[in-house]
């Protein structure tokens, strides 16, 4: 995997990475504080160590049940493995497009190269589309460098 890849998603997703134990309290505070001044539940936090615990381990539906199991697995997960294959596993399970599945997977079918290649700016791309990984079609364009606004009218 490269390490643009890592560099990206770690920038995107979770940008404390290294430094948590699988909790960002202060993003999941100030979306606590977006959400109640929205009235909605639109803004989360889970930290990639809490997208792979639900990704691996969980469903996908949304309840305080599933909740606790994924603080639960995330704990599991912090505990016994480090942070290098917290990242691997991530790569390798997280959706990267509709029905895409892992980065190898996704390097493979947008560049047609091995996610070992991944430049800089293909892996910030894939990285973009990982909060709406079904919606990304237009960011895998050839236009969309040129004209970054199309993700953002046509995602």
């Amino acid at each position: 995997i490269s390490p643009n890849i890592v560099n990206a998603v770690i920038a995107s997703e979770d940008n404390k990475f290294m430094e948590h134990w699988g909790f960002d309290f202060d993003a999941i505070k100030l979306a606590a504080e977006k959400n109640k001044k929205r009235n909605s539940t639109a803004f989360g936090a889970s930290t990639i160590s809490q997208q792979t615990a639900k990704n691996l381990f969980l469903w996908p539906d949304r309840s305080w049940l599933r909740k606790g199991l994924e603080v639960y697995f995330t704990l599991l997960i912090e505990l016994f493995w480090s942070k290098e294959r917290i990242m691997e596993v991530y790569l390798n399970i997280i959706e990267m497009g509709d029905g895409i599945y892992g980065i190898e997977r996704a390097a493979n079918i947008y560049y047609d190269i091995s996610a070992s290649e991944l430049n800089r700016e293909q892996a910030a791309i894939i990285a973009a589309s990982l909060p709406s990984p079904r919606k990304p079609d237009c960011l895998f364009k050839e236009t969309s460098i040129e004209n970054p606004k199309s993700y953002a009218t046509n995602g």
